[in-house]
């Protein structure tokens, strides 16, 4: 008899769609794992139709699923924060979670550019009124190996940071303290901060940036989203005393 398929992400997903839902079958491949894996089992409603309940051993998997992505949101959080706290002691102004839309070379080289949305963990501009001081920085924060194997493999996303500005991938560590990446596989247009004492520091440069200005899209999506403000931050803070109003 062959062994119990593996089961990934997508397996956890379509079990957690069954939870929550009438659990009406869809007989696909991720279904019949999950029947032979014991995860689900097939009940037959008084009517005579058939729909699908997820047993216990898969309320098991399912909870254990949500304890390792919460405290992987939870670490992403942290390291976000701290990066986003970093920029603004600096005096500038920063973002998180905004959506931006900005231009990416076509997939042919005569190609004309592309839009792609990006959503920067962090987008940081200088506190200036001198449009071309603005100096935009975005922030990627990976705080596990396989998220961060997965940006790789997305040119199109990284080109739309760089697009936007001076990208930087900022690399949390594993639960033994271990860096999930190396300066090395990440590519050269980006800079690298890994994670040493609890604390971002820089393991390579990021090339300085040609892009002086912003384009109107996202001056507007700046202008429509609130600046983060640190909730650890004194009141000092907000009146920006460190000068850099050019």
């Amino acid at each position: 008899m062959s062994s119990l398929p593996e089961l990934g992400k997508h397996h956890a997903r379509r079990l957690r769609d069954i939870y929550r839902s009438a659990g009406w079958p869809c007989q696909d491949a991720l279904e019949v794992d999950l029947l032979a894996a014991g995860m689900a089992e097939r009940v037959r409603c008084a009517n005579g139709f058939e729909t699908l309940r997820v047993t216990d051993t898969g309320v098991a998997l399912l909870a254990a699923t949500t304890a390792r992505n919460r405290a992987a949101f939870d670490s992403h959080e942290a390291l976000v924060e701290r990066v986003a706290r970093s920029m603004r002691q600096t005096g500038r102004l920063v973002w998180r979670g905004l959506s931006l839309r900005a231009q990416v070379p076509g997939a042919e080289p005569d190609a004309p550019p592309v839009w792609h949305v990006a959503k920067p963990d962090v987008f940081s501009i200088r506190n200036t009124s001198v449009e071309t001081y603005v100096e935009p920085i975005v922030h990627e924060i990976k705080v596990r190996r396989a998220d961060l194997l997965g940006d790789l493999k997305r040119p199109a996303k990284r080109a739309a940071y760089c697009d936007m500005g001076e990208c930087w991938y900022v690399l949390g560590t594993d639960a033994r303290g271990r860096s999930i990446g190396d300066p090395s596989e990440i590519p050269l247009e980006c800079g690298v901060m890994l994670v040493e004492n609890d604390r971002p520091v820089v393991a390579r440069q990021a090339p300085r940036h040609k892009r002086t200005t912003l384009p109107f899209g996202v001056w507007m999506a700046l202008a429509r989203a609130a600046p983060w403000s640190d909730p650890e931050a004194g009141a000092q803070s907000l009146l920006g005393a460190t000068g850099e109003d050019a």
